[in-house]
């Protein structure tokens, strides 16, 4: 084929040859010559693209392509799909990877218990390693820049008095790789994320009874060293309540002032009201895209809270323990529905009521989402928890607990609440926060939870959710390909990443997934020898992708394109041979 015939598939061109109707082909050079006008046939690529992706006919063309052709260039050469280079220095599980906003640097966690940081330059390097052991930690789990990739928040698991375990959050600086402080977190499994450029969210939990307690989120400054009568380190964010053996996990923070301009819409309907202005698609940049229909699906329900006041504690609380007293209450309850129904009680007129109008309603508002897992039926994580987070609580000025509270505002209630209907084992926002993709393995449909101690078997296809956080509604089916083995109570985080145009997971089936946002199809496995635990696009190149895994390898994924322009960057061996034979001849 000559070098102005793109590099395509066998089985494209085999269509293209039906197209052609040349019975006598006997090599690409034929179709070549009359490859101007094929490359302007719209019918024919639009019917390829359809067949050769498998994509549902109603599903339109990206609003930012200027032709089929385009876009079947786009998802065969742009996926990042070519391996390029394995990163081996760590020596046991890789488990998390985090890139700067930049796309200079990015980050490694692992059981070896140590924090790699990473330079990604045209041949990725080690630049630095943290062991985290001095300060007893059994390994590191999770790592995020700040906005302005001058701190890194490390996550991991510390080992306490008699070998009980929580977590611990340290934050190191990117000037000259010092530790700056460290934040008990517990449990281990809320991670941590960063507010702001100086402020982190971590957690603590209090057992109230055996399957109840009280998870308090706390804001705490970077620079912990900074101490004075007038400023404070750490404030009290949040106090909500758990039951069933519920624990709030895995937070993270979305920011609103994007959602009235998103890189891309998953709504076909509101896609095509905004195609109008909708920037042309560039293959050779990360530009804008956008769509899907919005479908919400059976399992995955979004929860308008109830009126959390409306019965007083005390009346329902008293009625509780006379029917109890006089045998009116049956059948009869087990130790742990009446700690549940109590504690549910006690929590009606003990709870703040949700924050009024959670749908931001202006595109320039500094209103964040704090967004984490949760549950009410059993302690494996079913629910998404939704909790505004208002612009005169992003600091640590001001009293060390928060807000004054009255009598009957113990807890904070949640804003929102999506039932999931499955075990949840990731999540990951788009780049402009708009979109919530959550991993999870469904329950079954018509399971009954009796005992919050045994939740129901979980299936080993992973489903790929997605919510619209302005509308708070899911859009698109539920992704699938990646699966997963480990049974409920052993179930671990597989982290998943989102750029402009991908959605990546790992999965325990030894592979990394690629999706393609806008058409919903999976457009590549990539390979390991072991389960692979997180994915993470560069920020800067989406055509960029590592992978992480329980083999200890960190994988570099480069797309086709990229690996093209970056071979013919490199010298090549023959002109230095050539320039060589020069030199020695002069």
């Amino acid at each position: 084929m000559d070098a102005g015939c793109p590099r395509l598939p066998d089985t494209v061109l085999f269509e293209i040859f039906l197209y052609l109707d040349h019975a006598d082909v006997l090599s690409v050079g034929l179709v070549c010559q009359q490859w101007r006008a094929v490359a302007r046939d719209e019918f024919l690529w639009k019917e390829l693209f359809y067949r050769y992706y498998r994509v549902s006919r109603d599903v339109p063309r990206h609003p930012g392509a200027v032709s089929w052709y385009e876009e079947f260039q786009r998802l065969y050469d742009t996926i990042p799909c070519v391996e390029v280079q394995a990163l081996k220095e760590h020596n046991d599980q890789v488990l998390h990877l985090s890139f700067s906003h930049s796309g200079c640097l990015f980050a490694s966690c692992s059981k070896d218990c140590t924090v790699k940081i990473w330079s990604n330059e045209l041949d990725i390097s080690l630049q630095h390693s943290s062991n985290m052991r001095p300060y007893n930690w059994s390994y590191t789990q999770f790592s995020q820049f700040n906005s302005d990739d001058s701190l890194l928040l490390v996550s991991g698991v510390f080992v306490g008095p008699h070998n009980s375990s929580s977590g611990e959050i340290a934050v190191i600086s990117m000037e000259n790789f010092t530790l700056l402080s460290r934040v008990r977190n517990k449990p281990y499994d809320v991670f941590g994320c960063w507010l702001n450029e100086t402020n982190l969210i971590s957690g603590n939990l209090h057992r109230i009874g055996r399957i109840t307690s009280c998870s308090v989120l706390w804001l705490n400054n970077a620079f912990q060293g900074i101490e004075s009568e007038n400023v404070n380190v750490v404030k009290r964010l949040f106090k909500i309540q758990n039951l069933n053996a519920s624990t709030i996990r895995t937070v993270m923070v979305a920011d609103c002032s994007r959602y009235d301009s998103p890189d891309l819409l998953l709504d076909y309907e509101e896609q095509l009201a905004a195609s109008s202005t909708y920037p042309v698609f560039d293959l050779g940049s990360d530009s804008e895209e956008e769509e899907a229909k919005p479908k919400l699906a059976p399992e995955a329900a979004v929860q308008e809270l109830p009126d959390v006041g409306a019965v007083p504690a005390e009346h329902g609380l008293q009625q509780l323990f006379d029917g109890i007293m006089e045998g009116r209450v049956g059948p009869a309850m087990s130790e742990t529905e009446l700690e549940t129904k109590v504690a549910e009680l006690f929590v009606r007129n003990r709870t703040k009521p949700p924050e009024p109008n959670l749908l931001p309603t202006d595109s320039n508002s500094k209103t964040k989402y704090l967004i984490f897992t949760t549950g009410c039926l059993t302690y494996s994580p079913h629910q998404i928890g939704i909790k505004r987070i208002l612009p005169h609580q992003m600091t640590t000025a001001g009293p060390v607990l928060g807000e004054e509270r009255h009598s009957d505002e113990f807890f904070d209630s949640l804003d929102h609440i999506i039932d999931i209907h499955g075990h949840i084992i990731g999540m990951g926002l788009s780049p402009d926060h708009r979109y919530l993709y959550v991993n999870s393995r469904a329950w079954p449909r018509d399971c009954v939870i009796s005992d919050p101690m045994q939740p129901p078997p979980i299936a080993e296809e992973i489903d790929l959710h997605v919510f619209d956080l302005k509308t708070m509604k899911e859009v698109k089916r539920a992704l699938r390909a990646h699966r997963a083995y480990t049974p409920n109570e052993e179930c671990f985080f597989i982290f998943l990443d989102v750029s402009r145009d991908f959605v990546a997971s790992g999965a325990e089936d030894r592979h990394g997934y690629i999706w393609d946002r806008h058409y919903n199809i999976c457009l590549a496995k990539l390979q390991h020898d072991n389960v692979v635990n997180s994915v993470a696009f560069s920020p800067v190149e989406q055509e960029l992708l590592l992978t992480a895994s329980d083999d200890t390898t960190i994988k570099v994924w480069r797309s086709p394109r990229a690996v093209r322009v970056r071979q013919a960057r490199r010298p090549q061996p023959r002109k230095l041979l050539f320039s060589w034979l020069m030199n020695q001849k002069s």
